[in-house]
């Protein structure tokens, strides 16, 4: 008889973890034998898990997804990482593949298809969600060179990456105001185009971002 398949569940929200390990928990497969509430606490689980693979959210407190994938793939290249999120940028999707996600799966896909992507995974092979636009993974995984050259990060204006560059350092709407010598309100506004454009859902994803992107400008 095979062992089960070691499973790590990394998400930000506690209904979804329970959700989910309830759902693998019905497969004779798998096991669920950790779970993290942040990045660090992922890179962490992994470490003392050496689990088979771990479920992620790009987006998570204390470390980005991203950053905690890459370290991940350090810890224990051997474990499969599958990025499971709201995010369908293309900002998103590349920066997690390119840190080493093995596959990248939408949150609005069925128990169905989370269980073809595991075992696609475990099988050897990558997996995307096909509600994720084909171009840009197909320019990714073929290697093309016909990946839009602008990036959401690219579309922001110089007014607008000023003020992610605050935010990063914890700076509060009146404080950035105050310092731009622009009323809240601009601030909230363009908070509000920062987090449509680069497809954040929360003040917390945009603080993860700016930070992301301040650390790696330096």
């Amino acid at each position: 008889m095979n062992e089960k398949k070691r499973i790590v569940i990394a998400q930000d929200h506690t209904i979804l973890r329970e959700g989910l390990k309830m759902l693998l928990a019905s497969n004779p497969e798998l096991a669920v034998v950790g779970e993290a509430q942040n990045g660090l606490d992922a890179v962490r689980s992994v470490k003392s898990q050496t689990p088979d693979l771990i479920l992620i959210d790009v987006s998570m407190p204390k470390l980005d997804g991203t950053r905690a994938i890459r370290e991940i793939k350090k810890l224990s290249p051997a474990t499969k990482v599958l990025v499971l999120t709201v995010h369908k940028t293309e900002d998103h999707i590349l920066g997690a593949l390119r840190s080493g996600a093995d596959g990248y799966i939408l949150k609005e896909a069925n128990y169905e298809e989370l269980c073809v992507a595991i075992e696609e995974l475990f099988a050897g092979k990558s997996y995307i969600s096909p509600a994720i636009s084909g171009k840009v993974i197909e320019g990714y995984l073929e290697g093309r060179r016909n990946i839009k050259s602008s990036t959401s990060w690219e579309t922001l204006t110089p007014r607008e990456r000023q003020i992610l560059t605050l935010v990063a350092t914890g700076s509060r709407n009146k404080d950035i105001a105050g310092s731009l010598s622009i009323s809240v309100k601009t601030v909230e506004k363009h908070r509000a185009n920062l987090m449509r454009k680069l497809d954040l859902h929360s003040a917390s994803s945009l603080t993860a971002f700016a930070i992301e992107k301040r650390l790696s400008a330096k």
